[in-house]
């Protein structure tokens, strides 16, 4: 059987989800767990969307079942392999003669039960832009690089709160030294995708602890209404000294690929200055994490404290006598910052 769904309705089900479109696609932007088993590969697309600019839609039809047929079977076994109970949600860009066809095949070869989404991935990328821009309560969470940010919303995560981990979701850590040893980065519309997928599982009735970003976290960027509303809100900022906040760097980063870390250095080098950066880079040579820290910081401590002065909520600054992220997240939890 064969019934068409609104996205709203789409998670509900709890189903596996099949998306048909071309890898590329797929690539640039899915929802969140889709799998992707393509109608056709990018060039067989491109190929087809040239037949119908070109010629006719009839002529782009034909083509396509030219490309199709060969791989039908395959079609079957790997859809039981996403959904070995025959029952499973399927979508293209719009809902159109993609998504339809590769339905009713699975329909005709004993699936029970496929949903097609009305309007496909078109419609998932509205609601994810219109959910992003809906006004939430946000905690924000802020300070001068080196404060352990991240690690404090995992405790906060630990202790009942609720989280979204921006750095987490981006695969980068916002520096220059950001993206060292992550995970490639997600396209900015994925990065969308995935955000909204943490988005919709929050009670949006209660606050959300978040950290302090740019608009920018390494390539990919934050959607501009929510980023608004992170630079809208009020601003908790801690407050730990510069050789506290060096010395977490140093667990951080001296470990990493001393390369990577010069590389990083002359990203910054116009900031930092000649006389730093040549500094700097003669300090990894001589395995002198703390002393680059201590430079870097001087640079970073100015840069953030230029982008704090752009906002115009209000800034509540905690102080903290070290790093030690538990002891600093019971501490904010018991102020009851609100």
């Amino acid at each position: 059987m064969i019934s068409e769904i609104k996205i709203e309705e789409a998670f509900s089900y709890h189903l596996p989800i099949i998306d048909v479109r071309s890898p590329g696609e797929f690539k640039q932007g899915h929802i969140p767990k889709a799998n992707n088993i393509p109608l056709f590969s990018d060039e067989e697309r491109a190929h087809v969307g040239t037949v119908y600019k070109q010629r006719s839609k009839e002529a782009a039809i034909e083509i396509s079942y030219t490309y199709v047929e060969p791989k039908l079977k395959n079609f079957i076994s790997d859809a039981l392999k996403v959904a070995p109970n025959k029952k499973v949600i399927v979508h293209c860009w719009r809902g159109g003669m993609r998504s339809q066809s590769f339905a009713k095949h699975l329909v005709e070869n004993g699936f029970s039960d496929v949903k097609l989404i009305i309007g496909g991935y078109k419609s998932f990328r509205n609601l994810v832009l219109s959910d992003l821009g809906k006004p939430v309560l946000l905690k924000v969470l802020g300070g001068y690089t080196g404060s352990g940010k991240t690690q404090i919303l995992k405790e906060f995560k630990k202790l009942g709160h609720q989280v979204i981990d921006l750095e987490g979701l981006a695969n980068h850590k916002g520096s220059a030294f950001g993206g060292i040893r992550q995970k490639e980065q997600p396209t900015v519309e994925q990065f969308e995708n995935n955000l909204h997928s943490v988005w919709r599982k929050l009670d949006l009735n209660k606050p959300i602890w978040i950290e302090d970003e740019s608009h920018n976290i390494g390539k990919v960027k934050i959607p501009m209404q929510f980023f608004n509303q992170i630079r809208n809100s009020k601003l908790h900022f801690l407050e730990i000294p510069k050789s506290e906040r060096a010395k977490f760097l140093v667990s951080e980063y001296a470990n990493r690929n001393t390369e990577m870390l010069k590389e990083s250095i002359l990203r910054i080098s116009k900031r930092l200055g000649d006389l730093n950066t040549r500094k700097s880079l003669q300090l990894l040579d001589e395995e002198k994490f703390y002393e680059v820290a201590l430079i870097s910081l001087h640079y970073y401590d100015k840069f953030y404290l230029k982008g704090m002065k752009k906002r115009n909520n209000e800034v509540v600054q905690i102080k903290f006598s070290s790093t030690d992220h538990l002891k600093n997240a019971l501490k904010i939890e018991k102020l009851s910052i609100t």
